[in-house]
């Protein structure tokens, strides 16, 4: 069987002054301060999210 994947994510602008779906997101993500990180299985609802906030996160390892 192999591994499932992942995607780690690092958030690194702030949600504030940003509409709640967005702040929403981030906290699906797990993130919700500066330079936290959240390893996720690479899924296709995960990476929509990501696409979703893409200018406050960073993905750093896949």
């Amino acid at each position: 069987m192999a591994a499932k994947k992942t995607v780690t994510v690092e958030q690194i602008a702030s949600a504030i002054r940003r509409p709640k779906d967005q702040t929403d997101t981030l906290v699906g993500l797990g993130l919700n301060k500066l330079h936290r990180r959240s390893t996720l299985d690479d899924t296709p609802a995960v990476r929509g999210m990501i696409r979703k906030v893409h200018h406050l996160v960073r993905v750093v390892g896949e």
